[in-house]
């Protein structure tokens, strides 16, 4: 049973790797409840309480950082709620459409939705602008986050 449990928190640890760049997984939560389960299979020997509770306060660092960073760019500039929302539906409709999907969706979605709300069209193409600044600053904040925090794990888990 316990090959499963290490296997699980293996798979939550990579799918968790693969949600600090796509937003529809929650990849920090899912890092820390792999390496929570691994920790907890291995008795704690390699990872002990201190740096479990070290290793929790950088995965809520991390959630907070990517709940700033994602509204910083769209309320910085003054967006309204439907450019917020526009993003957030482009960035989930880009999934489909790959890496260019990804970058060009929530661009796209917050100029939709701001322009739905104020018929600016540079007025628009600003909020869409720094909405897209936003979320790919949240991104590589989560992706640093998230590799710092397997990074230890690893360190600990070889060494600790």
């Amino acid at each position: 049973m316990d090959i499963a449990f290490y296997i699980l928190g293996g798979v939550l640890i990579v799918g968790g790797l693969i949600g600090a760049v796509l937003p529809t997984l929650p990849g920090i939560p899912m890092i820390f409840g792999g390496i929570w389960l691994i920790a907890a299979v291995d008795g704690y020997r390699h990872l002990g309480t201190g740096w479990l509770i070290a290793l929790g306060l950088l995965a809520a660092f991390g959630v907070l950082v990517d709940f700033i960073a994602t509204s910083l760019g769209a309320k910085r500039l003054g967006a309204s709620r439907q450019a917020v929302w526009g993003a957030s539906l482009g960035t989930l409709v880009g999934l489909f459409f790959g890496l260019p999907g990804l970058i060009l969706g929530p661009f796209v979605g917050a100029l939709i939705g701001e322009f739905a709300s104020s018929r600016s069209v540079l007025r628009s193409a600003h909020v869409g602008l720094g909405t897209w600044l936003g979320l790919l600053l949240a991104t590589l904040l989560k992706l640093v986050i998230s590799l710092v925090m397997v990074g230890l794990f690893g360190f600990l888990m070889l060494w600790g």
